[in-house]
């Protein structure tokens, strides 16, 4: 077993740190209403109240209740009712019915979250050495629960018939326009993983050599104009272009288009965090699910890249929209790198109970908080899942 290592912020920078990724999910809610923050609209999906108090929630049993002697829990039963799935820690309350509780209300999870930041900052005035590790893993964690909530939060505005926009001023990222060209990737052997210093997830580790055969890794992002014509081309009525649960997939779900895609006398538009606005065809295309990219890969002639290729190419000069816009489907599946070992304790279940049945994404999204990505992060989900905002980069044998 691991124990949680690397070189963490130190001292005062490490509280003003605390304080900003604290302060962010709360930015997030803001302009969200006290019922908004209680939906839940699948059981994929968690409510924005529930982010909030999990978030708290892994503060004060992963690090308080262990390095304050003096602590005192604000509530007994929320160990229970804010436990995700770290089933070392206790009995949990089940994922699919989060959106139940309606109490504690939001200004209960707000004041829960004002109790743990206080002391949060009296252990942050002299952390215990061993505490800093942890304390970054919790603020690294937040930060994936502020992408999470913005997903969920889009996932659950779209299914109100009224269409509202979460924040109306939102703009649509900066990205890479222009035709596609394919460039040469490193090959032969290349060093994967990360290499320090600084923050990684125990799924990013250890480094070690991977081969890689001749191969070219498109220059930028598949966008909504060539997603039109795979549709109109009858891409979603292909099954030769499908994996088999991929097509019961498309079948079940009756996907006709990406996700938040909807026609309107004969247009296309797009539900976005800023409402439902007309469909972009330059624009990157996102919230695809593997088996949509694998088909699509399939009828353009290409195949999605090994999340190796996509590593080693994504430093590349030319390389565009690595991060920032839409995570991108690899080809991998989602398994332990050569000598994986999980962290020691609960905090061991962060990734390692996952690596099975799920499909590896590379880069960060335009929901991904600052700063929080890097080229050997590993994101990782279902291959049918399209809720999050997950995108395509082709690649071909050279």
């Amino acid at each position: 077993m691991n124990d949680l290592e690397f070189n963490a912020t130190p001292g005062a920078a490490l509280a003003r740190r605390f304080t900003g990724v604290r302060a962010r999910t709360e930015a997030l809610v803001a302009l969200l209403s006290p019922e908004d923050q209680v939906i839940q609209s699948m059981p994929d999906a968690s409510p924005a109240k529930w982010h909030r108090a999990h978030t708290t929630w892994f503060f004060e049993t992963f690090v308080l209740r262990r390095f304050d002697p003096g602590y005192q829990v604000f509530d007994p039963g929320y160990a229970f009712l804010f436990n995700s799935y770290y089933e070392a820690a206790g009995p949990r309350h089940a994922r699919p019915k989060r959106g139940l509780l309606t109490r504690p209300g939001t200004a209960e999870v707000s004041a829960y979250r004002i109790h743990v930041d206080a002391a949060m900052a009296r252990l942050l005035a002299a952390p215990p050495e061993p505490a800093v590790a942890l304390i970054e893993l919790g603020l690294q964690h937040e930060e994936q629960h502020q992408e999470l909530l913005r997903t969920d939060m889009l996932h659950a505005l779209a299914e109100n018939p009224l269409r509202p926009a979460w924040d109306p001023d939102w703009q649509e990222p900066s990205h890479a326009a222009g035709p596609i060209t394919y460039i040469a990737g490193p090959e032969g052997v290349v060093e994967i993983g990360h290499a320090g210093p600084g923050f990684a997830f125990d799924n990013e580790t250890p480094r070690h050599r991977a081969w890689l055969a001749p191969y070219r890794i498109a220059d930028r992002l598949i966008t909504n104009g060539a997603w039109l014509s795979f549709i109109e081309d009858g891409g979603y009525r292909k099954p030769t272009l499908w994996m088999s649960d991929g097509w019961a997939a498309c079948a079940a779900g009756d996907w006709k288009a990406p996700l938040y895609w909807e026609q309107r006398d004969g247009a296309w538009w797009q539900f976005t965090p800023g409402g439902v606005r007309p469909l972009e065809p330059a624009r990157p295309v996102r919230h695809v699910s593997w088996y949509e990219a694998d088909a699509f890969a399939r009828w353009a002639g290409k195949r999605l890249p090994i999340e190796a290729e996509f590593e080693a190419a994504a430093r590349l000069p030319g390389f565009h929209d690595a991060t920032g816009i839409v995570w991108q489907w690899t080809g991998s599946a989602y398994r332990p790198y050569p000598g994986f070992q999980p962290w020691e304790g609960a905090i061991g279940e962060y990734n390692g109970k996952f690596m099975v049945g799920q499909m590896v994404l590379r880069g960060g999204s335009l929901a991904t908080p600052p700063g929080h990505a890097r080229p050997s992060y590993r994101n990782f989900f279902p291959p049918d899942k399209r809720w999050q905002f997950s995108g395509v980069r082709l690649a071909e044998d050279a």
